[in-house]
């Protein structure tokens, strides 16, 4: 059973709180320095514009419960709490083959 629109009720990206505008979450989605960044602050957008976390889901592919958490963590910490951070996996390939001449 999936989470529904009826089930999380209505998400609210509290922007201002961080003297931002929703036409800002956008243009910072743009021209976020990773694409995982942009993804996050997109799906911020388009909740302001009245998407719901499913339909972004059937539109990304992410989870639900995790686009409501890019919100709840964008309104508790700001837009640092959605910057992509790499983590504990193996460093790609070719950076780990490397060598100096």
């Amino acid at each position: 059973m999936g989470v529904t629109d009826s089930d999380i009720g209505m998400l609210t990206v509290e922007y201002e709180r961080w003297n931002k505008s929703v036409s800002d979450l956008r243009e910072e989605a743009l021209k976020a320095d990773h694409v995982r960044t942009g993804e996050r602050l997109m799906a911020l957008y388009d909740i302001c514009k009245g998407k719901s976390a499913t339909k972004i889901r059937k539109e990304t592919g992410r989870n639900p419960q995790t686009i409501m958490d890019w919100v709840h963590r964008y309104n508790y910490s700001g837009k640092e709490a959605l910057l992509y951070k790499r983590t504990g996996a193996h460093t790609p390939f070719l950076k780990r083959n490397r060598r100096s001449y």
